[in-house]
This record gives C-alpha cells, sequence and structure tokens, in this order.
C-alpha cells in the first residue's frame, strides 16, 4: 500500500487530493505527492488556480496569481463596468499566466483585451488560458496602439530582497526581481505607458508597499495628471491608478 510522504503538509495533499483527483487516490495522486516532498510548489503540482471565477492553467509555470493582484483587478473591473462604454480597449503588460486580462474578458463582455509577455512560452501560457490576441513584446517594445485601460502587475522585487524559499526554488525569478531597488521596470513601464493610454485613459498597476515615495517622484517627473495610491486587503500600499 502506498503511504503519505512526510514531507508533503496534511492541508496540502488534502487540497490536492479535493482539487485535482476529486478525492481518489491514483497512483499519479502519490506520484504527486512525491513532487510535494521534493519542494514543488502545491499549486504547480495541482496544475491551476483559481482567478476571479476564472481557472488559470500553470503548466507553463509562469508567476503563480496572488490574491492581492485579484484584488486590484476586481477594482478595474469594477471602473471599467461603470463607464457603460462599447469596445473599451485594454492591455494587460507584464501578463505571465494571462490571469488579469482573462477576468476582464470574463466580466467585463465590452473589453477587447490585448495581452503583452516577453517570454514565448508564456505566450503561449496566455493561449491556454483563453487569451486572444497575444503579442510578444518587451513591455511597449511591439506595441503600436493606444489603449482605454493599461493593467501592470510588473516585476517588483529588489534584488537581494528575502523572499519565500518556494519562491526561489520554483517560480521564475525574472519575473519577481527587478534590480537594485526593484523600479528597473516600474520606471520604463511608467516613462512609456503614456504614449500608449487614450484620452481619458487609466493606469493600473502593482507595487511594493517600500516603493510608494519613490513610484510619487516618477510619477511627478513623467507628468502625470493623476496617480492615487491604493492599500490592498490586507492595509498595504499595493496598487495606483494613475492618469494622463
Amino acid at each position: 500500500m502506498k503511504t503519505l510522504s512526510v514531507g508533503s503538509s496534511r492541508q496540502e495533499i488534502s487540497w490536492l487530493l479535493r482539487e485535482k483527483y476529486n478525492n481518489i487516490q491514483t497512483e499519479e495522486f502519490f506520484e504527486d505527492i512525491d513532487k510535494l516532498a521534493k519542494g514543488e510548489h502545491i499549486d504547480y503540482v495541482i496544475g491551476f488556480v483559481e482567478f476571479l471565477g476564472c481557472k488559470i492553467d500553470l503548466s507553463q509555470k509562469p508567476l503563480i496569481p496572488r490574491s492581492e493582484t485579484e484584488y486590484w483587478v476586481e477594482k478595474a473591473i469594477e471602473d471599467m463596468k461603470s463607464r457603460k462604454q462599447k469596445n473599451i480597449r485594454v492591455l494587460d503588460v507584464f501578463s505571465g499566466s494571462g490571469c488579469i486580462g482573462v477576468a476582464l474578458q470574463k466580466h467585463v463582455p465590452s473589453a477587447v483585451v490585448t495581452f503583452a509577455e516577453v517570454e514565448k512560452k508564456l505566450c503561449e501560457q496566455i493561449r491556454i488560458n483563453g487569451g486572444r490576441k497575444v503579442i510578444q513584446s518587451d513591455i511597449f517594445s511591439n506595441i503600436k496602439d493606444t489603449y482605454d485601460y493599461i493593467l501592470a502587475n510588473p516585476p517588483y522585487v529588489p534584488e537581494g530582497a528575502e523572499v519565500q524559499q518556494s519562491v526561489l526554488k520554483n517560480e521564475p525569478l525574472d519575473a519577481v526581481f527587478a534590480g537594485k531597488d526593484g523600479l528597473d521596470y516600474i520606471r520604463r513601464f511608467l516613462q512609456e505607458a503614456k504614449n500608449h493610454l487614450k484620452e481619458h485613459g487609466v493606469i493600473y498597476m502593482e507595487f511594493d508597499p517600500a516603493q510608494k515615495q519613490e513610484i510619487v517622484q516618477i510619477v511627478k517627473d513623467e507628468n502625470y495628471k493623476s496617480c492615487e495610491f491604493f492599500r490592498d486587503q490586507y492595509g498595504k500600499w499595493r496598487y495606483i491608478v494613475a492618469k494622463v
């Protein structure tokens, strides 16, 4: 008889059995337990996560969607719905798994979403998750159009910062770290994003709470008309809403 690996928590094993195997202990289930015991992240072993009611496939090992991101994307969805506008053009930059844009496609029928992602295999990941228009692009390098909304969850962790071992061991580090101060991608994004916004266009961007003051200065230097900072569900500064 197969036995459960000691290296895996009971909670993870229970979650795996329920989510992936419908509570049936198959041979593959025990193989997956061995993966957990070796340190593979539970979400990658299960193979998908839920994000605002969407099943997000993780087969290409993108950055795992976080609940903090889910929180502000829901706010963006509410904003878009309140516009009552037809054909809202949206750009999801640093798209990764595509979770942000896929959620918009599901919840905002009037949204026409473009996904921008630099990694070729993650462009395929986005298509697996239902992304319709995917452009391989280093931020805005291959983006020519303008949009009503640009949503971004860029890499923003400073190099050398302490992060969870599960992140270091499992997740794509180029989607996590962003230079000495963690602002390499944010600077580039905010410098270029204003050139891809339509009149009355809006930017939603995630950041690390410790970066708030630096981003205040970047936004000022780039002459954005307005920029509001918002906290996440845990009370930490987490995202901006900026306009040109």
